[in-house]
């Protein structure tokens, strides 16, 4: 099942794969800018509504929904789950780190602790970077990373391709890997480490430029014992069992925040933590 939202993808995305040997569903792929029927962001849950039942009412062995530009992808696995960016991050590591040992992968501060964590333990070196699709590819220029991804999904890859974000070419290294196997993408994805975790949660404001004030203010009263602080990106506080992450988006006045624990409980003493902390500094948590 392939969702291009209206976007530049729906004229090569179901040929490519279909000449990949894919039977191929297509939802919303003529090409309309005004985005008629939903907008054209994987990352967002309330989009891939169509796709999700669209996949459970058809049976559809996985479904892949394409931003406006088709540089972004979104994963829906035969029972209609969403795996977020970072999820499949591990799964294309593992294959990359099978055959470069020792691997370079870049990936954002807003991607899951299990990442960096899978990545060691297979034999990779984990670098973290800024959030944006042209950090991430600095990054990967400056060390020779194999691949990199952040959770909007962008994905980079080094190895066997060019270095630069094509949700097409990601869409088709996800084939690849399941055609070697005969488990179901549920399946596969299931035999990968998770944790709970929120999407991204946004903080709005009225005009371009406050959000970088707030974060500003905020960076000057971090006050989080006992927690691991990085600021390359905003600021991102991990707790041995969880962490949470505020920074400010580069391109729309708001806050983005997200948060991952062990459990829901650690989850929630998290967000907690963050609420008290952005009201004690004048900031509005009415959206989360």
């Amino acid at each position: 099942m392939v969702d291009c939202g209206n976007g530049v993808a729906g004229n090569i995305a179901p040929k490519l794969f279909e000449q990949l040997g894919a039977n191929v569903t297509k939802l919303f792929c003529l090409i309309d800018g005004s985005f008629p029927n939903h907008h054209p962001d994987p990352s967002k849950l309330h989009n891939l509504e169509d796709i999700i039942k669209e996949v459970k009412d058809t049976g559809a062995d996985m479904g892949f929904a394409f931003d406006g530009d088709g540089d972004r992808l979104g994963l829906i696995d035969n029972k209609g789950n969403v795996i977020w960016a970072d999820r499949q991050m591990i799964l294309y590591s593992r294959d990359i780190l099978s055959r470069n040992p020792g691997a370079k992968i870049v990936f954002d501060v807003k991607c899951s602790s299990l990442l960096p964590k899978d990545i060691l333990e297979h034999g990779g070196e984990a670098i973290m970077s800024r959030t944006g699709h042209s950090f991430i590819k600095a990054k990967l220029k400056e060390t020779g990373a194999a691949l990199g991804g952040e959770m909007s999904g962008h994905i980079f890859f080094k190895e066997r391709w060019y270095g630069f974000d094509d949700a097409l070419y990601t869409g088709a290294r996800l084939l690849e890997i399941m055609s070697r196997t005969d488990k179901t993408c549920e399946q596969v994805f299931a035999d990968l480490p998770d944790s709970i975790n929120t999407p991204e949660i946004n903080i709005h404001f009225d005009e371009q430029g406050q959000q970088f004030d707030a974060m500003d203010k905020l960076a000057q009263n971090v006050d989080f014992p006992n927690a691991d602080i990085t600021t390359i990106d905003g600021v991102r506080v991990d707790y041995p069992n969880g962490w949470g992450l505020v920074r400010p988006s580069n391109t729309t006045p708001c806050l983005v925040l997200r948060f991952e624990a062990d459990n829901q409980q650690t989850l929630e003493e998290i967000q907690t933590k963050f609420r008290t902390w952005l009201e004690n500094n004048d900031i509005s948590t009415k959206d989360f």
